[in-house]
């Protein structure tokens, strides 16, 4: 613990000790007077000085509270240096109607606003705005109060009676607001917390003043008080418990952000509306009440002109009310939707869920008499057949591996399982599924052309999932191809300009670097004819897929048909991918293929994230 506090505590505490002996041993006299007036005035000034550190330690509400609570001790210092100005300066006593009062009157304020603030209590979702116009609006209140009763005979028709029996009955009920409102902080802040503690030693300096006061203005009634009497030493220890309070609280300057109750915030709006609602009661008062015509004017001027003040202010809060029912109105909406869209996923969750169980039933019955037939295949394959004979036998083991990876797929679709992320060489997992269709395209004469640019940079994503969306889509290419060929030949060209398909049937694949993406392109050139297309698209069943580009020479269908490219459609979100169908006159069908690259670590080379199988062997 540093030193400092315990050498500004044994400074005060010496200062109160002299004060203490010095109104016990010493006669009424200038010296006593000036001695108990400056030891107040530097127990005042040390408890400003106690307070600042705490509010530039502080942040958000912890600040403002602590720097409220310096304000509000700063004005009591103001008016005791007053009264020090009129006793010391002047030699004389203080008017029985004194300007300075106010000063006194008002140097609570700060300290309520202070306990409105709660820095104790979690952050309520009451606007700030509005709280800060509702504190406002309590304020204005009090001033008015004190305009109203006090400053009439003070200004209007001079009565020290009226005025020092008004000025101590406000003042007494401000003290009293006060407390209750230290005691409600105390009892609401957590138990085991140095807010707590702050609030019970806050409370009982705070107890002390008031009642010290009071007897100090019982005494001065008698003519029985003079500074430096045993009168002021209870006024004295409060404001030494102020400065102890700043310079040994623990734990009060952390300030907890979390959504909490908004009660608070409700009752600090009643209570504003409660000010405006008894603004006509203090005008039927001074109407009614008997008395000079001058304090009866003054006082409905007033009330009129608070009340003009208090209704913008209304008008104001209203506005900022207005704004903040839009908010929660548009957080709710939010809400709901997001809640629609959270139901809808859980269905659909329990929806995968069971076809998840029923496929993987199906799977396991399907793969049975599927791999039996795929091993009588190969067994009819290496027998003396004919040359037709071995073309069907090839043909029906091909068909065979075909249902074989749809069932894999309509496993993989159900599933939806979680991917491993890593770098991967996109075109070493291009190349892998060229070769793995290689046999497929040799048997059904039909080439593939491909065309990687070098260097291509590595995408996230899972090597395993990434080669399934590959070797799916070069089948399900070959296998659209086939079946467009055979379709071409039933349907006529509309356009007698357009390109015939060539001899033999090629696809081509690229794959290049574009901006951010990797990009992959499967071309079919000879599906030149747009009528043809249509009908294509006509035909294909509708999944779930986004389709990009818009051009004008351009048609969009969607080519995401069957499970096999709808698990592929699936893959390919969770890598933040997207895949693309278009029909142009030049190029015939294409099919693009985009995934977000990543850039490559400096320095570091990474093993491709693909089968080692099929790195170890070159492309053919």
């Amino acid at each position: 613990m540093r030193a400092y506090p315990k050498l500004w505590t044994a400074v005060v505490s010496a200062c109160m000790a002299v004060m203490i002996l010095a109104a016990l041993f010493l006669p009424r006299t200038y010296n006593l007077t000036a001695l108990s007036d400056w030891i107040q005035l530097l127990l005042l000034l040390s408890g400003t000085l106690a307070l600042l550190p705490k509010a530039m330690r502080s942040h958000g509400r912890g600040r403002a509270f602590w720097a409220l609570l310096a304000a509000g001790m700063a004005l009591w210092f103001a008016y005791q240096a007053m009264w020090i100005y009129f006793e010391l300066w002047l030699h004389q006593e203080v008017p029985d109607i004194f300007a300075g009062d106010i000063i006194l009157f008002l140097h609570i304020v700060p300290m309520m606003a202070a306990l409105a603030l709660r820095p104790h209590a979690p952050q309520d979702e009451y606007s700030g705005s509005l709280r800060r116009l509702d504190f406002a609006l309590l304020i204005f209140w009090w001033v008015y109060l004190y305009i109203f009763s006090v400053m009439a005979w003070q200004y209007i028709v001079p009565n020290a009676d009226a005025y020092g029996k008004n000025l101590n009955l406000l003042y007494a009920i401000e003290k009293l607001a006060f407390l209750i409102a230290l005691f409600v902080a105390w009892h609401t802040s957590p138990r085991g917390d140095g807010w707590k503690t702050f609030y019970a030693n806050l409370f009982g300096a705070s107890l002390t003043y008031a009642a010290s006061s009071y007897v100090a203005n019982w005494a001065l009634s008698h003519h029985l008080y003079y500074s430096g009497s045993l009168y002021d030493i209870p006024l004295s220890v409060s404001m030494l418990w102020v400065t102890m309070i700043a310079l040994w609280s623990r734990g009060c300057e952390a300030q907890t952000l979390s959504c909490g109750s908004a009660s608070h915030g409700v009752w600090l709006a009643r209570l504003g509306m409660i000010t405006v609602f008894s603004l006509p009661v203090f005008a039927g008062w001074a109407w009614l009440e008997p008395g000079d015509a001058r304090i009866r004017s003054f006082r409905l001027v007033l009330t009129l002109g608070a009340a003009l003040s208090m209704g913008v202010m209304v008008f104001v809060r209203q506005a900022f009310l207005d704004r903040e029912l839009h908010r929660l109105l548009h957080q709710s909406r939010e809400s709901f939707a997001n809640l629609k869209r959270l139901q809808a996923q859980i269905m659909e969750s329990e929806k995968l869920a069971s076809i998840g169980q029923l496929v993987g039933g199906a799977a396991h019955e399907l793969n049975n008499p599927l791999t039996a037939m795929l091993g009588y295949s190969d067994l009819l394959l290496g027998t003396s057949l004919s040359s037709p004979q071995q073309a069907h036998a090839a043909r029906i083991g091909q068909q065979v591996r075909r249902t074989k990876s749809l069932v894999a797929s309509l496993v993989s679709f159900a599933k939806q399982s979680p991917s491993s992320m890593s770098p991967v060489n996109l075109t070493t997992v291009l190349r892998t599924a060229v070769r793995l269709t290689q046999p497929q395209c040799k048997s059904l004469d039909l080439e593939l052309d491909t065309d990687f640019a070098p260097d291509l940079p590595r995408v996230l994503g899972d090597s395993n999932q990434l080669l399934q969306v590959c070797v799916q889509i070069l089948n399900s290419a070959i296998h659209a191809s086939l079946q467009h060929e055979s379709l071409a030949r039933e349907t006529p060209l509309t356009n007698a300009q357009e390109i015939p398909p060539p001899k033999r049937r090629t696809l081509t694949i690229t794959c290049e670097h574009l901006d951010s993406a990797a990009v992959i392109h499967i071309f079919d050139p000879g599906l030149v004819s747009y009528e043809l297309a249509r009908r294509i698209a006509e035909e294909a069943d509708e999944v779930q897929s986004q389709v990009r580009g818009n051009a004008s020479n351009l048609v969009t269908p969607n080519p995401l048909s069957g499970l096999g490219l709808s698990a592929c459609q699936g893959i390919l979100r969770q890598h933040e991918g997207n895949i693309v169908a278009r029909h142009s006159k030049n190029k015939g069908f294409i099919l693009r293929i985009e995934l977000p690259v990543i850039p490559a670590p400096p320095e570091q080379s990474l093993p491709d994230a693909v089968p080692v199988l099929w790195q170890s062997q070159p492309f053919v």
